[in-house]
């Protein structure tokens, strides 16, 4: 795959007299890794809409292969649907779902060899459906799904579990050009570093919008800067961005000043002495010689951020929070069981650990937000302890305006300091009076800091603090937070702000909780696990490096006879492979439909009615669980040498 994918030239915008883009170019080729910068409001969001088509510019032209297939995913929720997390995932094309439902909820019977029922086989088989199933069942997993969300209606997930199914989708269907805003803001730690690894080998190109300094690190071979409405092209990642956009501001800077400098002298010569008669005609050259220069715009001050220090709370004690003993679940299913965890003065604890590993649970448990079903929550001396929830609509009343939401605090603070931190906070002027509800992600995440900031804590418990917060904001903060003397838990995906905050690691996972007491590479070292492996399993389909060698032109011949034989033992080995995985599938699919009737009768009081009828429905259950356990083990060997299969015969095609 080579040449270009996406070319704009001279592209202009403007929205209600302002220009977001004027004389805008860029070229996008196959395997450029490109990511997009620029303050809020920049236009960066804009740009794809209107590569996508969805507005069009004022001036210039966009072009797109014939053919090329772009895969988008868009920063603010997608809606809602009826189709399951694995459907979802496996709607590559419009064919796919319904052949999939057609297949799936076909009962083993004689009618699996009606004509209808082989001719949607047939057609199944066509679209290579198996591959795109095991590969989303792959995908899923390492984006943080288990296999019992698979099933799942999507509409019973939270938005950021729909966008995960959403980026799975577009993950199975590797079009030539990814264009992903914000892509990282659902995504746990674990969930990220996988999902990095996976754009890795993504073999189109990638266009993309993040606020995730360490993510762009990782990914991105160059930087677009949106500057003075045009599209600044940088080579290197996000790191060698600022090294270059630093010098070429000096660089600007130092010319327009002296630009102004030589304006400004001969200015004055035209001031001193154009009404002079023998000097009148050397200050009209002089004049002209201003115009006729090529004006060197007045570089941009920097992006507005906010800027504050927390006010340095009162010590606490020694030991600040402790569980002793504790148990806590959610109905049926246990999260912790006889847990100890005790936290102490001055760590900058972060917690890891893969989805649904109880992070956000430990966290609401140490505020005090959930009570333990046994054991206690013990609050040490002087403890004043302060919650933000990745879930900024748990601590903000929308019903509020901002300035009415931060003098709500428990300690009275004059309307006017409150009016001065919301400033610092970018709510200036009449912003103060917007309602909570209608304000982005962002600006409610800014919020919840200034109500932080106006009741300081000692304890400070943060889940995910810098979801959508952009680079600026994001590092100001972490600025403040070096300098706050009380003590930290944050959760958090992003791995530049923990690897620059955190002194302490605890892994959490399966109920049991690992300290690490040293910094995040040191908690990497321990584990024995690159910082990009961090989050478990590498994804399948990776490429290998082939062994090269060098083919003497009389064995040309030889060569081609063995690779003919290869491709026919590969493709017998796929359809061999593929028929295993279809098996598994249904056999699979029969056993967990079983399942759910069983649950549904346990579920049923009726049942218990009958004195043997319970235990009869509980033994088959348990049969119907431990028959599943080696046939999933089955198929996610099969499935995997199955995709691995694919990916190294796509490798050799391209």
């Amino acid at each position: 795959m080579g040449g270009e994918m996406l070319t704009l030239s001279g592209i202009r915008k403007t929205y209600g007299g302002r220009t977001l883009f004027t004389d805008a170019a860029l070229q996008v080729n196959a395997g450029d890794r490109i990511g997009l910068v620029g303050p809020n409001g920049a236009g960066k969001s804009t740009l794809f809409r209107l590569i996508l088509g969805e507005e069009a510019p004022d001036e210039g032209a966009i072009s797109l292969p014939r053919g090329i297939r772009v895969g988008y995913l868009p920063q603010e929720s997608v809606p809602a649907v009826e189709e399951s997390v694995l459907e979802l995932a496996i709607a590559v094309t419009p064919e796919l779902v319904p052949l999939w439902r057609r297949l799936n909820g076909q009962p083993r019977s004689e009618d699996e060899h009606a004509p209808e029922v082989l001719e949607a086989q047939h057609r199944f088989d066509e679209l290579d459906g198996h591959r795109v199933v095991a590969g989303a069942r792959q995908v899923l997993s390492g984006l943080g799904f288990r296999e019992r969300d698979f099933e799942r209606p999507a509409r019973t997930l939270s938005g950021g579990w729909v966008m995960r199914a959403h980026l799975a989708r577009l993950l199975v269907q590797e079009p030539e050009l990814l264009l992903l805003d914000e892509p990282t803001n659902h995504l746990d730690l674990e969930a990220l570093l996988w999902f990095q690894e996976r754009l890795k080998i993504h073999r189109g190109g990638i266009l993309l919008i993040s606020h995730d300094r360490e993510f762009l690190n990782q990914l991105v071979g160059s930087v677009i800067e949106i500057r003075q409405s045009r599209l600044i092209r940088y080579r290197g990642n996000y790191e060698a961005f600022l090294l270059q956009s630093k010098a070429a501001d000096e660089q600007v800077s130092a010319a327009y000043k002296n630009q102004q400098r030589e304006i400004a002298r001969l200015q004055r010569f035209v001031d001193r002495f154009r009404a002079k008669n023998t000097k009148a005609a050397q200050a009209q050259s002089k004049l002209k010689q201003i115009e006729r220069m090529d004006k060197i715009e007045a570089p941009e001050s920097a992006a507005a951020t906010i800027g504050f220090r927390f006010p340095q709370p009162a010590r606490s004690g020694q030991r600040v929070v402790s569980l002793r003993d504790v148990d806590f679940g959610y109905g049926e299913s246990p999260v912790y069981q006889g847990l100890n965890f005790e936290v102490e003065r001055g760590q900058r604890m972060v917690l890891v650990g893969p989805n649904g590993a109880g992070k956000s649970t430990l966290l609401k448990l140490l505020a005090g937000i959930l009570q333990p079903q046994r054991g206690s929550r013990i609050q040490g001396f002087n403890v004043r302890t302060g919650y933000f929830s990745q879930y900024r609509t748990d601590i903000l009343d929308e019903e509020r305006t901002v300035l009415e939401e931060a003098l709500a605090s428990p300690q009275p603070v004059a309307e006017q300091s409150v009016r001065t931190v919301l400033g610092s906070f970018l709510f200036r002027g009449d912003d103060v009076f917007k309602r909570v509800k209608v304000l982005s992600g962002g600006e409610k995440s800014r919020l919840a800091l200034v109500k932080l900031l106006l009741d300081p804590p000692n304890l400070m418990l943060l889940d995910e603090p810098t979801t959508h917060l952009d680079i600026p904001s994001t590092e100001a903060l972490l600025e403040a937070l070096r300098q706050f003397q009380g003590t930290i838990l944050f959760i958090s995906h992003d791995v530049f702000f923990i690897r620059s905050l955190a002194n302490y690691v605890s892994h959490v996972r399966d109920g049991r909780i690992t300290a690490y007491p040293g910094g995040y590479d040191y908690y990497v070292e321990k584990t024995g696990r690159p910082p990009a492996e961090a989050g478990g399993t590498r994804p399948t389909g990776a490429l290998v490096a082939s062994e090269t060698r060098v083919v003497k032109p009389q064995d040309k011949r030889e060569q081609r006879r063995r690779e003919a034989e290869d491709r026919q033992q590969r493709s017998r080995q796929r359809r061999s492979l593929a028929d295993e995985v279809h098996r598994l599938e249904r056999a699979i699919h029969a056993l967990e439909q079983r399942q759910t009737e069983l649950t549904r009768a346990l579920e049923d009081p009726s049942t218990y009615a009958q004195a043997d009828r319970a235990a009869e429905i509980t033994r088959e259950f348990q049969e119907t669980k431990r028959s599943l356990l080696p046939l999933t083990t089955e198929w996610e060997a099969a499935a995997t040498r199955l995709a691995e299969l694919d990916a190294a015969a796509s490798s050799a095609r391209s």
